[in-house]
């Protein structure tokens, strides 16, 4: 990650850039799910309308919902096919993803699988794909497409880290260069039967790239996640919390249906708890990429 530049909005010494950037970014900002849903004739082959738009949605909130005629297909090659058209192709073979690297979002007892919370029907609370990714290895692009729902529950929230950001400069621009230190944010080792799956990995919540483009990796769950152990850390993470539960003006809800789909800058996001008969399993493609949207 770069370090933030002098004529960045992000810096926090340029009061006047910043401000200009939030008012752009806030002018008509959607507020309704309805306002990011793009219909797509074929999510493999966009027109150039569709990709205009797409492109559009983006730009202003960094995630948009894709409708598509695909219905009930198991077709993994959507997820790749269409995150090309967005120049993004290096998926992250994380442990419980399929051989082909995209992963299979299902309720899933066997191995590995087992152990991780996305493989049953639990809630999920507030995160970032791969926030316990290495650094130079960080989730930038999270596509998803939905084969089957839950009959009951499963629903998403869905929410920019842009605009966390803006409420929480503006709330106190110190919460932005507390999250910003290498040390404020730690996801401690995984061991699984004693075998060391991954070690403690330690960064930033709030990140910048050489283009000023922000990221953020992010976890609300208590268990394994350890946050600075000093007073402005620890205000930050509350006013994270708060942020998140309080500011639903800016919180995108709904579930995806058969044939729709998610098209994110690893956006923070949500599941609830769902219910579903064995005879019609919920099913969704996950496509983790370590490359940007151009």
């Amino acid at each position: 990650m770069s370090k933030i530049q002098l004529n960045s909005p992000f810096n926090l010494d340029k009061d006047d850039d910043y401000k200009i950037w939030r008012d752009t970014k806030l002018q008509a900002y959607p507020m309704e799910l309805s306002d990011i849903i793009v219909e797509l004739k074929d999510p493999k082959h966009l027109t150039p309308t569709e990709k205009s738009k797409m492109d559009e949605l983006l730009a202003k909130t960094n995630m948009l919902i894709y409708t598509s005629d695909y219905g009930d297909s198991e077709d993994k090659d959507i997820v790749v096919k269409l995150a090309a058209q967005f120049g993004v192709s290096r998926l992250d073979h994380n442990e419980c993803a399929d051989n082909d690297a995209i992963t299979s979002l299902q309720v899933n007892t066997e191995g590995l699988h087992n152990y991780y919370i996305p493989y049953s029907n639990k809630p999920i609370s507030w995160h970032t794909d791969g926030y316990y990714n290495r650094l130079d290895e960080q989730i930038y692009t999270l596509l998803l497409h939905c084969v089957r729902p839950a009959i009951s529950g499963g629903e998403n929230e869905l929410m920019d880290a842009e605009i966390v950001y803006i409420l929480l400069r503006d709330e106190n621009p110190d919460y932005i260069r507390a999250l910003m230190q290498n040390d404020a944010f730690t996801i401690p080792k995984n061991v699984i039967d004693g075998d060391l799956i991954r070690p403690d990995r330690s960064g930033p919540v709030l990140m910048f790239d050489e283009n000023q483009k922000l990221h953020m990796r992010y976890s609300a769950r208590k268990r394994n996640a350890i946050w600075k152990d000093d007073a402005i850390t620890q205000a930050a993470e509350q006013a994270l919390r708060r942020i998140m539960n309080e500011r639903t003006d800016y919180i995108f809800k709904g579930k995806l249906q058969s044939g729709m789909g998610l098209v994110s800058r690893n956006v923070l996001h949500t599941r609830t708890e769902f219910d579903e008969p064995s005879e019609s399993q919920r099913l969704l493609y996950r496509g983790r990429f370590f490359d940007k949207i151009a």
